[in-house]
């Protein structure tokens, strides 16, 4: 490959017939040229060697087990030589629109400050995923985890999501890591993503350490993407609702260090149980808030 080649990671798991779209509209998705590095957690359908075997721009690299989503992507990322300044992590259940890789590249010149720029991701239905946020505060988190299940245009949702309301390109807390262009200079500054996280919660600390740092993450609505949703995750929903909540508290409980937040800790654990425990019986808890019904909204740059 050249060396502007575009490397592409993408987190494998019995990804299925999801990665060959995945694959064919990356074609599409960009004039650059790509290097598809599939960081395999262990998968056991063959689709991740049929497509290193047939597709010449793919390489498959296996991370010896089932490691999670962050820690696969950081070695997904370091296989090899790094190759140029941007740096793709993707899930193989995203299916790219024409251009979109394109317009990400493009908004990395309008913000030079940026690190990190996220697309606007639809689900099959063609509602607005809530792919930019703000960082959660301990009010705002609790507010959303109460009520964004079943109240989506609740005070503290509203407060905390940034696609609503005619989404426009902007700078947001973080971004969905099931998309993300990131600048490799400042992911390898801040060491990529958290392997302590195994599944959730990875793309938040990735975002709070960047801006730790001084860089920003940016939305970019104009750049398209399709996301069909939890493709692997559906293998084991319980252990995945387990590794949601478990991360949540890793994630808050680290913003609250100390023993005078010991009382905070205890709280949110306390919290974050009662809610795991609700999630195995009320599955819409489990999903957390609802899409934007989305129409003509997107902000599509020339």
């Amino acid at each position: 490959m050249s060396a502007e080649a575009l490397r592409v990671v993408v987190v494998t798991y019995w990804p299925g017939d999801a990665l060959r779209a995945f694959l064919d509209s990356l074609d599409v998705a960009t004039v650059r040229e790509t290097q598809v590095v599939l960081a395999d957690n262990g998968s056991g359908d063959g689709v991740t060697e049929a497509a290193a075997e047939t597709r010449p721009n793919v390489t498959l690299v296996r991370t010896g087990g089932n490691l999670g989503y962050g820690c696969a992507a950081n070695v997904g990322a370091s296989a090899g030589a790094p190759e140029g300044e941007w740096l793709v992590v993707a899930n193989p259940d995203i299916t790219w629109h024409a251009g979109s890789l394109d317009e990400l590249l493009k908004a990395t010149e309008r913000w030079p400050q940026a690190a990190a720029f996220g697309p606007a991701i639809l689900t099959p239905q063609g509602d607005l995923y809530p792919s930019a946020r703000g960082f959660p505060s301990l009010g705002r988190g609790i507010g959303h985890a109460l009520f964004g299940w079943w109240w989506p245009r609740n005070p503290w949702t509203r407060a905390y999501r940034r696609e609503a309301g005619g989404p426009t390109e902007a700078p947001a807390g973080w971004l969905s890591g099931s998309c993300l262009l990131l600048r490799r200079s400042a992911y390898d500054a801040v060491g990529g993503f958290d392997p302590a996280y195994f599944m959730y919660f990875e793309d938040l600390d990735l975002a709070r350490r960047l801006a730790d740092a001084g860089w920003q993450s940016v939305y970019v609505p104009s750049a398209v993407v399709e996301h069909t949703g939890a493709h692997s995750t559906r293998r084991s929903r319980r252990a995945m609702l387990r590794a949601h909540h478990a991360s949540a508290y890793r994630y808050l409980a680290g913003q609250y260090r100390g023993p005078l937040w010991l009382p905070v800790r205890l709280v949110l654990r306390l919290g974050l149980a009662a809610r795991y425990l609700t999630s195995l019986v009320v599955a819409g808890v489990g999903e957390g808030a609802k899409p934007t019904r989305s129409g003509a909204v997107l902000d599509r740059r020339a």
